[in-house]
Order: C-alpha cells, then sequence, then structure tokens
C-alpha cells in the first residue's frame, strides 16, 4: 500500500510529492511530549482490515487508528509498514505519525453495513491506539463507542496508561459484549525499559493499569513481550517480573519471545552494536534462520514463566482471546486523569 491510499479522494498522479495531496494534511506541535513528531492527518478509506490468513494471529480483523508510533520500541515488528508508505522504518517510524482523523465515523459506518458480521476485533496489534498521539487526537473514545452501540467484541493490546481515561466507555461494553484488555511488559528492569522501549510508560505503570482496571472490574492479563534474549531472559529477570505481574493482579501472563522481522531487525540491530556490541554474534547466531528465535529456547522461556505463573497463582491465556468481564451493575469510576509522562 502506498501513500495515496490510505485517503478517501483517488490516489494522486505519480507526479505529485508524497506530501502533497488534498488527502493529506501534515502538523507538528510545540510541546514537549511532540517536539519533534510529525503528524499525518490522513481520511482514510476504509478502517477494519482484514489480517491475512497465513498469519500466526488469532483473529481476523484489526483496527489501527494510526500508523507509526512514539514508542519508538527498537525491536517494534511493525517497523516495515511503514516502508509501505515510502517513510523511512527508523526514526522515522518514531516521529511520522499517520493519524486516521475520520476513524470513529468510519467504524460506525462500516461496523452498521449489512454485511459486516459482527466479528471479534483487535487493536493495538499493529501500532499501540493509547501512544501519545491519542492524548491529542481522541480518536479511542469514538472507536470505543461505535463498539459498544453495536455489541462488537473487541480486544485491545497497549502500553499506554491513557486507556484509563477510558474506563466508563470499557465497563459499558463489558456489558453487552466480549471485551479482552491486555497489557504489554515484557520485563521489569527500568535500565533495558529506558533503552529499548524510550517513549513508553514505564513498565511499573503499566502494571498500575493492570491493577485498576481490575479494581475497576475489568479483567486484564498481560503479554510479557518481549523476553529479550540475554539482556531480560535471566531466571531472577524471569521471577521478578511474574512475581511484579501476579501482585497487579493480573488475570493472565502469555510469554512471547522477541522476533525481529525484516524493517526492525535492522533497526534493532544496528541498536544493539551501539549499546551491547558483545551480543551482536550471539543474536546472529540465535537469528540465523529467520525472525523468530529458536523452538526451543521459545519453549524453554514459555515453560519458565508458566511455572513461575503457577507459582504466583495465575495462568497463561491465549493471545487475542476476549471474554465478558464482570462489571458492577452501577459503577463509580472516578475521572481517570490522561497520563503522557513516562515516569
Amino acid at each position: 500500500m502506498r501513500w495515496d491510499n490510505l485517503g478517501d479522494t483517488p490516489a494522486a498522479p505519480a507526479d505529485i510529492a508524497l506530501f502533497g495531496t488534498d488527502a493529506v494534511t501534515t502538523r507538528t506541535f510545540d510541546t514537549p511530549e511532540f517536539r519533534g513528531i510529525t503528524f499525518h492527518e490522513v481520511r482514510a478509506r476504509s478502517i477494519l482490515n482484514r489480517v491475512p490468513g497465513a498469519s500466526r494471529m488469532p483473529f481476523e480483523w484489526t483496527v489501527n487508528p494510526y500508523r507509526g508510533c512514539t514508542h519508538a520500541c527498537v525491536y517494534c515488528f511493525a517497523r516495515k509498514t511503514h516502508s509501505y508508505l515510502d517513510l523511512d522504518t527508523g526514526l522515522g517510524f518514531d516521529s511520522q505519525i499517520v493519524v486516521k482523523v475520520n476513524a470513529p465515523e468510519l467504524l460506525a459506518r462500516q461496523l452498521a453495513s449489512a454485511r459486516w458480521q459482527g466479528a471479534h476485533i483487535a487493536m493495538g496489534t499493529n501500532v499501540d491506539c493509547y501512544q501519545r498521539a491519542e492524548g491529542r487526537y481522541g480518536l479511542m473514545p469514538g472507536i470505543l463507542t461505535a463498539l459498544r452501540d453495536r455489541a462488537n467484541p473487541f480486544s485491545i493490546l497497549t502500553k499506554g496508561t491513557l486507556i484509563l481515561r477510558d474506563l466508563e466507555l470499557l465497563t459499558q461494553a463489558a456489558r453487552v459484549t466480549e471485551v479482552g484488555i491486555s497489557v504489554s511488559v515484557g520485563f521489569t528492569d527500568r535500565e533495558l525499559w529506558r533503552t529499548v522501549e524510550p517513549g513508553t510508560p514505564s513498565p511499573q505503570r503499566r502494571l498500575d493499569v493492570v491493577r485498576t482496571l481490575g479494581a475497576h472490574g475489568i479483567d486484564c492479563g498481560v503479554l510479557m513481550a518481549p523476553v529479550v534474549p540475554f539482556l531480560g531472559d535471566r531466571p531472577e529477570q524471569l521471577r521478578e517480573t511474574v512475581r511484579a505481574i501476579a501482585e497487579a493482579g493480573a488475570v493472565s501472563v502469555t510469554p512471547l519471545v522477541l522476533h525481529l522481522r525484516p524493517g526492525a531487525r535492522e533497526w534493532f540491530m544496528q541498536w544493539l552494536r551501539r549499546h551491547h556490541p558483545g551480543l551482536v554474534g550471539r543474536y546472529e547466531r540465535m537469528y540465523a534462520d529467520g525472525a523468530y528465535a529458536p523452538t526451543w529456547y521459545q519453549r524453554r522461556i514459555t515453560r519458565q514463566v508458566h511455572e513461575l505463573a503457577a507459582e504466583f497463582g495465575i495462568g497463561p491465556s491465549q493471545r487475542g482471546a476476549a471474554r465478558r468481564t464482570a462489571v458492577p451493575e452501577e459503577p463509580s469510576l472516578a475521572a481517570a486523569p490522561e497520563q503522557l509522562t513516562l515516569l
């Protein structure tokens, strides 16, 4: 897919500059949280995306209101998608954010179509729908409202604390349909967090999200991802992470070892050479056969995490699984402030 295809107007002639069409409005904001970031506002033609049949994902449909992500995770598999738009998969992915400004109204229209059969919709599976841009553009309340109004099952995976802003909508949706919420916390090591996930809230603040959702009757699982080989996989690191996840009240923990797809692989290896040059050879050998770590290694990590989960009283869960959450009939929800700081 190229940039032209993201607009709701006919594709522009090939000689028009990439950001020169009427379908795109480019903005920058001179505030500390958005300094150095460029937003490209587009009016999308479609917001429901079908997942390829060959995918490993346990769902068929996704909604992605943003492309690119200010979380700036050096390992993010979605980096390759920026190349489809002729955008840079390194710093460009972190700082050139495409915003589908008509996502809520478009989703409401598509859900109302007679052709839509009410399938489960996953969000946060490409880039985070609660990244910092959401604090300015506020697309998710409209998206959640559309899903609630149609009682359409959905799930959200996030590293963002901004999801707490939408507690009331999540609670309302959970009364009428299956809602699955997962927070991504691969490790609790603060030094590792600061270098590989520099734009995200800290792991501790993400676990506070798990705790808060649970306190309001919304079950929340943790995707323990990624487990980073040689940097976050020591037994004591795994134990500390699973212990913290259990203490936060997560209903499940599902480990996922780092995978390095094209686009992410190059950027991650550059980071590795700068920060841990002694590990470059080990990574080249571990990922010599492709994007995924060897099966024996994945199984070892999974076994260790599941044993620790059992010890701490939580169990594994299937990624993307949705469930009807138990919520109070008349919840009393305090308004949750937007939390955009990283600490």
